[in-house]
């Protein structure tokens, strides 16, 4: 039998509804909420328990569920995510925690080729609930395999729903939304912004997991983001204003499906578009938003889509990171390109 839905008229509301939260803090929040709502939420990764995780997202959570449901496992992602496979075929509701982001490799055969295509192969007779959550980007100063932005992978392979928060308030609701969501989520958090604060309304009515959000309104040109780069967007869009120029920025919040629609909707007005993203520019989320934008807004377009992204290497030593990561002068400048062209 599937395990229930979440009910979130039985979650325990905190006694102030608004409360200033990290985006860490607001995960661990989202995570006890999912938990104390179903019986069947578990959760699973390499030192998530006692330790609480290397970023403390599931700090408090076994000591208050136990060992059944918040389990220390052995260093093996392939593991961690093949048990959880069958643990959601069984009604469990399983949350694996990839420690880095580019440890999610060596589980990367079963998520393709398993969690992906369950449901699919059983004619819809066989639901994988399951969440994978994966701390990604960088600019935290850490060694290799530490700092990689893979959703693009993941964005490509159907049978997979991929998402990433930018605030506490999205990473409240948004970690729960995935838990309740009957298909496999990929979770990417921006692990340099867990500890940027944000108002979180616990007893707000979320909107949809897997639309895109305007941030900002403004009429000179568009800027879309995700996940860490949500920040530096806004940052941009303030520091332009001071020049007297107005931008529009868009969070996708889901980058797969991808929810478009708004954008399409802003660079018809606009008539430009900038996209800004950690990951590498080739074969990627940012080169597919500018393929279908020229598709939809080809005669509204005042100026090629410009992108904004990590350089097609391999990260650097994080030494150079600073040279990689796209940062405000870098999208101010395409700003400044795609305005004069």
């Amino acid at each position: 039998m599937a395990a229930p839905t979440m009910d979130r008229s039985t979650t325990a509301a905190p006694a102030t509804p608004v409360q200033t939260l990290t985006i860490s803090k607001a995960l661990n929040m989202g995570l006890r909420a999912a938990m104390e709502a179903n019986p069947k939420v578990i959760m699973m990764g390499e030192d998530i328990g006692k330790l609480g995780g290397v970023f403390r997202i599931t700090d408090g959570l076994q000591k208050d569920f136990g060992e059944q449901r918040v389990l220390d496992t052995p260093l093996a992602e392939s593991g961690i995510i093949g048990t959880a496979v069958g643990l959601a075929i069984r009604g469990y509701r399983p949350v694996c925690e990839i420690q880095f982001d580019g440890f999610i490799f060596p589980g990367f055969d079963q998520i393709v080729s398993q969690v992906a295509k369950l449901h699919y192969r059983t004619q819809g007779k066989i639901k994988l609930p399951m969440v994978i959550r994966v701390p990604f980007g960088g600019g935290i100063g850490a060694v290799e395999h530490h700092s990689e932005s893979p959703e693009s992978y993941f964005a490509h392979t159907a049978g997979l729903k991929v998402v990433s928060c930018s605030n506490p308030s999205d990473a409240y609701w948004m970690i729960q939304q995935a838990i309740d969501c009957d298909d496999p989520v990929l979770f990417f958090e921006p692990k340099r912004r867990y500890y940027e604060k944000g108002e979180v309304d616990t007893t707000a009515q979320p909107g949809p997991l897997f639309k895109s959000r305007v941030l900002r309104t403004g009429t000179d040109a568009t800027l879309v983001a995700y996940g860490p780069m949500v920040r530096t967007a806004l940052d941009a869009a303030t520091a332009a204003a001071e020049d007297g120029t107005s931008l529009e920025v868009i969070d996708l919040r889901t980058l797969s499906p991808l929810d478009l629609a708004p954008v399409f909707e802003s660079v018809r007005r606009t008539g430009r578009l900038v996209v800004v993203s950690e990951a590498p520019s080739e074969s990627s989320i940012a080169s597919e938003i500018a393929a279908k934008v020229q598709q939809e807004c080809f005669y509204s377009l005042q100026a090629p889509v410009l992108r904004v992204t990590g350089f097609d290497t391999p990260y650097p030593p994080s030494k150079l990171e600073e040279e990689f990561l796209p940062d405000l002068d870098r999208v101010l400048h395409a700003v400044d390109r795609s305005l004069a062209w």
